[in-house]
């Protein structure tokens, strides 16, 4: 039986001794009085279990030890733990504003509402804030739109805990991208709610905006696929065609960016037969042609 009113916070964590007490600082700072933390530590060999210690003597907080799996077993791990009607994401390295929850879950007065979100500020490794421009957010039934995107930052999410349970957590045969599978998985049946303010620090590591690009947009298009097929009429084929010439573009616009005019060429001609007229399109393509990316 889930505890009415009661937020778990799950905290997956590998090797992040250097961050994790400042993210449990912050979860247990919060003024929402009713909350648990489940840390699950995915085999961590750093001093994460030293820096832990103390928290444990805090009887909201509980630790579950486990063997290296990856981080999406331990997120459902953490899930399985959990006693609330509630439950909320922060990772061991990202942090939270002291009202966050207070802020959110007032929004599941509406039964309707299965994921509440916010705003995030990015910060560096040292906590800098990094001038990263926002992106557009949706809310109410938003299927269609996270076809798009994933406009949900994942350490502001806080979900009904019979929701999750009912779609079966997270996918763990993914390695990249599950949190999206997951908010698509919801979507079908569910409304999104908004909270249009940062609370939440979201870490953006060195190297990763780059690096992991092209790999979670490929991930992004097998993710696509495999969910229309799943839930076939969810959408139209109108907003197919939009969210696949968004992607594309997207992809396009970081090939051209890394240099692979060729790789660019294609994936804007892919967006085009799905949505000719698209003005973000045309915009990337002249950029392309007038060398301006």
């Amino acid at each position: 039986m889930r505890e009415k009113g009661l937020v778990s916070v799950v905290t997956a964590t590998y090797n992040m001794a250097g961050y994790i007490a400042e993210t449990l600082d912050a979860v247990l700072a919060q003024d929402y009085p009713h909350i648990e933390s489940i840390i699950v530590d995915d085999g961590s060999t750093d001093d994460t279990l030293a820096v832990l210690k103390p928290y444990l003597e805090d009887p909201r907080v509980r630790l579950v030890s486990q063997a290296n799996a990856g981080q999406t077993v331990a997120k459902n791990r953490g899930v399985a733990e959990a006693r609330g009607e509630f439950i909320a994401f922060c990772d061991a390295d990202d942090t939270w504003r002291p009202d966050k929850l207070t802020r959110q879950i007032p929004r599941f007065e509406d039964p309707e509402v299965a994921v509440v979100f916010s705003d995030i500020i990015c910060i560096d490794g040292a906590g800098a804030v990094l001038d990263i421009p926002a992106m557009k957010r949706f809310e109410g039934r938003v299927t269609a739109d996270l076809l798009e995107d994933n406009f949900v930052p994942f350490p502001t999410s806080v979900v009904r805990a019979e929701v999750l349970e009912a779609v079966g957590g997270f996918d763990e045969s993914l390695t990249m991208s599950i949190d999206n599978d997951l908010w698509l998985r919801i979507s079908v049946d569910h409304a999104f709610a908004y909270v249009r303010e940062p609370l939440a620090n979201y870490r953006v590591w060195e190297g990763q905006m780059s690096n992991k690009v092209g790999e979670r947009l490929d991930n992004f298009f097998q993710l696509l696929e495999r969910f229309l097929a799943s839930y076939p009429g969810v959408v139209t084929d109108a907003e197919i065609d939009r969210a696949m010439a968004h992607v594309y573009v997207t992809r396009g616009y970081w090939h051209s960016r890394e240099g692979r005019k060729r790789e660019a060429i294609v994936d804007y001609g892919r967006a085009m037969r799905h949505r000719f007229l698209d003005q973000r399109l045309w915009r990337r393509v002249g950029g392309l042609l007038l060398n301006r990316d």
